[in-house]
């Protein structure tokens, strides 16, 4: 038998991403496609299930082609995902019966701000507050636009759930029907302490449990491929998880203590607190941490709703850039002296402050003002958001950090890095491989066909990270965070409903 090939499927929020890795977790070739977005209104983010498939079908071939092997040299795959987005389709043909909503998608904060009472007995179930980000309300929502919808749902001819099972079900041409314990424990739906579908939530959100997909570990037997055109029938799917989880365990997070944050569309920090279920008085997450093991782990997390999703804007929306690469070089050359903050809540503020109402805000604009101070506060934006999470998790868990691992694209920005070191007071380090999450489905996948052993194996892989150490005085830091806060506190004063 050949050297081990193992494919990992990253399905993420702008793109679809697949890369072939070897048995020391090297990557021997990848192809991507980005992946449109539909704004039909304000608030509203959608995507089609079925031009992610198509995004799929397409990058497979061109990542085989790029790695020089055949899809039959496949050991096995690994499946990572965006968390939270969900579709519904027809069991009979495997077609969505509409858009899939995506996890930035903001159409049920009513919804949410009517029922903010029933938060307290959620959160301690779910481990999740009582948001738009999280699928229930989706469901719920998609359920409820077509009452022929819900009769097919009750009678268990429609099938649910997150996008690793929309996936997996097309895979194995609808033999298999699951998901992984990371992805259900997004839904709030899920128990986070039995691991099962809660029967109770199930009927707060009027979500019928026909519709769900089967609980696995997320290294598991997730079936075998079949039917289809770009891959042969029986390689197996052994590793699914959650974006997010998959790069924990890319960054070898496997023991409490260990951190990390992932810029992407959004960005996400994850604290790993091992099997102790900790819930947050700073109205963080608490959810399941990927593992190679059957026995439950969790971990603390932050989530930034907007990261590069706000350089994509000075891109695509303002125009003032030709590149996201640009970015780098010209927040170097902003002028310090420009007083400019930006608060990125273009779909809301995620955790610690939860106020889906909020949007965007741009703070201490002058004539003297540039495009570039403009970038550098985009960039400051994001970075301060992870400062008031790492803080968050840090006195949630009762321990600090010694250094936050990161990935994520935003991580190649060398500019970026510094500052979020400097402002958070703590070396950074930069992952080798910046694209951890498809190399965390790969260590799950690999794990389960006996690549790696044992996790120590995994650990072996590791590569020695690049480091960046903090350079602002204290002082100083302490200042810009106050500032930042000010901001923050305005913004929220400016877009929360009034109270009664």
């Amino acid at each position: 038998m050949g050297k081990p090939h193992l494919l990992a499927i990253d399905q993420g929020t702008t793109s679809t991403r697949v890369v072939v890795y070897d048995d020391r977790g090297q990557c021997l070739g990848s192809a991507a496609q980005e992946l449109p977005q539909h704004y039909p209104q304000p608030g509203w983010v959608e995507h089609d299930a079925e031009e992610i498939w198509q995004s799929l079908e397409k990058v497979v071939p061109k990542a085989l082609s790029a790695a020089g092997i055949k899809a039959s040299d496949l050991t096995a795959i690994g499946l990572t995902n965006q968390r939270e987005t969900c579709v519904l389709w027809d069991r009979r043909t495997g077609r969505p019966v509409g858009r899939a909503l995506v996890w930035q998608d903001r159409r049920t904060t009513d919804f949410c701000r009517q029922h903010q009472d029933d938060e307290p007995w959620i959160y301690q179930r779910t481990g999740l507050v009582l948001d738009p980000y999280f699928s229930a309300t989706k469901i719920r929502w998609i359920l409820n636009q077509d009452p022929s919808w819900r009769t097919q749902a009750e009678a268990g001819r429609l099938a649910g759930g997150t996008i690793d099972s929309f996936l997996i079900w097309r895979l194995t041409a609808g033999q298999v029907f699951a998901t992984d314990g990371t992805n259900a424990s997004r839904t709030l739906l899920l128990d986070l302490k039995t691991g099962a579908w809660d029967a109770e939530l199930c009927r707060y959100f009027d979500v019928p449990v026909a519709i769900l997909p089967e609980v696995r570990p997320s290294a598991a037997d997730f079936g075998v491929t079949r039917g289809l055109s770009f891959l042969p029938d029986g390689i197996p799917i052994s590793g699914v998880a959650g974006d997010q989880q998959a790069a924990l365990v890319g960054q070898m997070g496997f023991a409490p203590g260990d951190a990390k944050c992932t810029y992407g569309t959004g960005a996400f920090f994850l604290l790993h607190t091992g099997h102790q279920l900790v819930h947050s008085r700073h109205r963080l997450l608490t959810t399941l941490a990927a593992t190679t093991g059957t026995q439950a782990q969790y971990a603390l997390e932050g989530s930034i709703f907007v990261a590069g999703a706000a350089v994509q804007w000075l891109r695509d929306g303002l125009k003032v850039i030709e590149s996201s690469s640009a970015v780098e070089s010209l927040a170097g050359r902003s002028d310090l002296n420009q007083p400019v903050i930006f608060v990125p809540g273009f779909v809301g503020l995620g955790a610690p402050h939860w106020i889906p109402e909020a949007r965007g805000v741009l703070f201490g604009l002058t004539r003297g003002t540039s495009v570039a101070d403009v970038v550098r506060a985009t960039l400051e934006g994001v970075a301060f958001q992870a400062v008031d999470l790492v803080q968050a998790a840090c006195d949630d868990a009762r321990q600090t950090l010694e250094s936050l691992r990161v990935d994520g694209g935003m991580s190649r920005n060398e500019w970026f890095l510094q500052c979020q070191s400097d402002i958070l007071g703590l070396p950074l380090l930069q992952a080798r491989e910046i694209e951890s999450t498809a190399l965390g489905a790969a260590f799950l996948v690999g794990s389960r066909a006996g690549v790696w052993p044992d996790v120590q194996a995994l650990r072996g892989l590791a590569q020695e990270p690049k480091r960046f150490d903090p350079r602002l005085p204290a002082a100083e830091r302490s200042l810009r965070l106050d500032q930042w806060r000010k901001a923050v506190k305005t913004v929220i004063d400016f877009y929360q409903p009034d109270k009664d």
